[in-house]
């Protein structure tokens, strides 16, 4: 029986039509095939980095979601004294589900432990989160893709929005344009990493990442912008952390199936484990707010 305490890294599958995270996608032109560096040809060989400032928000937001439908609430990801310009915002986020960062650690019952939230994510005084959120590489070439690295295949293009005029008279003319940097037909996997990894941490993982996949369409939990236009809406499942690397790379291997050992485990994995991180959680949530 695998140790889940052992368990430092996990893998989430993440399939997306069109992401568009605004200015944060960095490409890698000056590496691109064939001397093609134009970013609006649909032929460009140019891959990039994803980073991980979205996705963990993205995540994050699925992982406050969970607490909040358990009974809890979640550390509130802004400082309660920041010189916020919405003030009334962040109060109205307290009275839905939410308590100011930090505040779970003044309860002396918790051992200076916060929140499950503020242990994954880190809070003052540089305390780091025991959650490591790594970016996704991405390539449009399939054989340049290491799943095992947290990479994906993606296709890379700059996209052009204009504003037209309305009227008859003008038929059409752009008022204004706006370039969107957008990854298309994304498909691979997002590594994450645990600094102390212990089963109630991976319970809250997996359940938001299942809590994601089931609210793809809602507009609170897609990933990053064009979200009217279809963007963001993200197909996500967590990788059965029991896989060996050569598994791990047989689940994005068009050509084979499942083996018999894969089948296994995933039986292992939904009868065992899965049960036994979702209690943790459960135990962790309630002696959060006890």
């Amino acid at each position: 029986m695998t140790d889940l305490d052992a368990i430092r890294d996990v893998y989430a599958r993440i399939e997306c039509d069109l992401l568009v995270v605004g200015d944060s996608i960095i490409t890698d032109r000056h590496h691109a095939s064939s001397g093609n560096y134009e970013e609006t040809d649909p032929q460009n060989q140019i891959g990039g980095i994803i980073p991980a400032y979205p996705l963990s928000g993205w995540l994050r937001h699925g992982m406050e979601s969970v607490v909040q439908k358990r009974g809890g609430t979640a550390c509130h990801p802004g400082e309660a004294n920041a010189n916020f310009r919405k003030t009334d915002v962040y109060d109205r986020d307290l009275d839905a589900g939410y308590h100011e960062k930090g505040a779970c650690v003044d309860t002396p019952a918790h051992d200076d432990d916060g929140c499950v939230i503020f242990d994954l994510f880190g809070g003052f005084d540089g305390v780091p989160g025991t959650l490591l959120r790594r970016p996704i590489r991405f390539s449009p070439v399939r054989s340049n893709v290491q799943y095992e690295r947290g990479h994906a295949e993606g296709h890379y293009r700059r996209l052009n929005r204009n504003v037209v005029s309305r009227n008859p008279e003008d038929n059409r003319e752009p008022l204004r344009n706006t370039e969107v940097d957008a990854v298309a037909n994304l498909d691979g996997c997002w590594q994450l990493s645990f600094r102390d990894p212990k089963p109630a941490f991976l319970g809250l993982v997996a359940e938001a990442i299942t809590f994601l996949d089931d609210h793809n369409t809602d507009f609170m939990h897609q990933l990053g912008g064009s979200r009217n236009f279809g963007g963001g809406i993200v197909d996500c499942e967590l990788i059965n952390p029991l896989y060996e690397e050569r598994e791990l790379k047989r689940t994005f291997n068009r050509a084979n199936g499942p083996t018999a050992d894969m089948e296994e485990k995933d039986d292992q994995w939904t009868e065992s484990y899965r049960p036994e991180i979702e209690n943790a959680l459960a135990d962790r949530l309630h002696s959060d707010h006890a």
